[in-house]
């Protein structure tokens, strides 16, 4: 007993170390490129070749689209990979399969192997490094089909050494302009690099000057173009449920597990784009549909945690995605008065974030999680003072939780958003059982 209890202590001791060392690969910031995903997988005989990979782009939404495939395709009986960014809480949860996130020490194993073939002289950033990652652990787990998500634009992101049998663009919206363009056709141009030669795009991207641009890209790439609102709609019955009307499936019934006026259009994406994915030899059946979609899984996402009051969760952090979660919040929950707990990172967009979601709160709390690029709730107040709002300032997360809760009656609403490390941190605080919070 006391040999297991210590082969324990080691095992957490190593995964601690491994995870921090790679942390610190965030000193080099945000370098778009493919050449140091390709060499860290060169150096493993290349294990993203020839595997079947779904690969998912957009400004909002990528998260909710790969979580539906995902639970469909369960339901179908193959064994998912799903690759995403941030996590919530804990590292592992980036790579996950069947639902089950990576074993700790199997994280610290291959990150001592990928940190071996390292060239010192060209160090990868911390996103190529998970991405190889990732990579690596979907192959040697023999994954049916591996769900990869774009970490931020597409042509020059990590995630773009894959080929897969289906490329997805959610949307386009103003975010990370700093990397990616100052406008929308920019931000377009680089998520349109996705596009592989040949290889199917779907998207539920509407505006016209972006449609006319994935028109084009995919001509010049041969790749056939799918889009929601085209060749696929879909409609919110009155009964709340999701009508689909696509290709060739009909669905009049369809029940979200995902609450949100705004997952019914990635709802609808997801079908689409299993439809090109049966067109591929992939099975999946009209019960693993009904089955999938009522029972995914996607915390932090207008995620009720608690009641009287309730107690709201979103990681909304761009204008779009916050004005999307306004409209949900307002038209689909009953509630007396909204208080709102809102930590957004410095580098948003943080006057047309509060701008979406201020004017419904009766009071606004200002904080911050224990993230070094958060903003100081101060500098949040001030530029929300414009909006006339009662608000204060209130830190650490967990004493603005509190706060919130002591404010707020029975038949309130408390909503905790503006970002997921907020979110993250906040479902460490709610529910430190099921989320402890990791100390790395």
């Amino acid at each position: 007993m006391i040999d297991q209890v210590k082969d324990m202590n080691n095992t957490n001791g190593s995964y601690k170390e491994s995870v921090s060392w790679l942390f610190g690969l965030q000193k080099y910031g945000i370098k778009f490129g493919l050449s140091k995903t390709t060499n860290l997988l060169q150096a493993f005989g290349n294990p993203h070749r020839n595997q079947r990979y779904i690969h998912i782009a957009g400004t909002n939404g990528k998260g909710s689209v790969g979580a539906m495939l995902e639970s469909i395709l369960l339901k179908a009986g193959l064994k998912v990979g799903f690759y995403t960014s941030p996590h919530l809480v804990s590292f592992t949860e980036r790579f996950r399969i069947n639902r089950e996130c990576i074993a700790k020490d199997t994280a610290a194993s291959i990150i001592r192997e990928v940190k071996g073939v390292i060239n010192n002289r060209e160090p990868p950033t911390f996103f190529e490094f998970t991405t190889a990652m990732t990579l690596i652990h979907f192959f040697r787990e023999n994954v049916d089909i591996g769900i990869i998500e774009a970490g931020m634009g597409g042509r020059l992101d990590a995630t773009n050494v894959i080929n897969p049998l289906v490329s997805i663009i959610t949307n386009i919206g103003l975010d990370h302009q700093h990397f990616l363009g100052d406008t929308i056709i920019d931000i377009a141009k680089e998520k349109g690099g996705i596009i592989k030669k040949g290889v199917d795009l779907v998207t539920a991207t509407h505006q016209p000057a972006i449609v006319r641009l994935f028109t084009s890209m995919c001509k010049k790439k041969a790749a056939p173009f799918w889009r929601v609102g085209h060749h696929a709609r879909y409609r919110r019955l009155p009964s709340g449920r999701l009508g689909y009307y696509g290709l060739k499936d009909r669905f009049t019934n369809l029940t979200l597990g995902l609450m949100g006026r705004y997952q019914y259009r990635n709802a609808a994406l997801s079908l689409l784009a299993l439809e090109i994915l049966k067109r591929k030899g992939i099975t999946v059946s009209e019960e693993a549909i009904q089955l999938g979609l009522a029972d995914t899984l996607w915390p932090g996402r207008l995620e009720e945690v608690s009641s009287h009051p309730t107690i709201i969760l979103d990681g909304a952090h761009n204008p779009s995605a916050m004005r999307s979660l306004a409209y949900s919040i307002g038209r689909d929950f009953d509630f007396e008065r909204l208080i709102l707990v809102v930590g957004i990172m410095e580098d948003k967009d943080i006057s047309n974030i509060l701008k979406k979601i201020v004017p419904l709160a009766s009071r606004v709390i200002y904080t911050r999680p224990t993230y070094y690029r958060a903003a100081n709730p101060q500098h949040l107040m001030n530029v929300a003072k414009e909006f006339r709002k009662d608000g204060e300032v209130q830190f650490p997360l967990s004493i603005a939780i509190e706060r919130a809760r002591d404010i707020a009656g029975k038949k309130d609403l408390i909503l905790i958003t503006g970002s997921l490390f907020t979110v993250g941190e906040a479902k460490s605080y709610l529910d430190p059982i099921h989320y402890p919070r990791e100390d790395i």
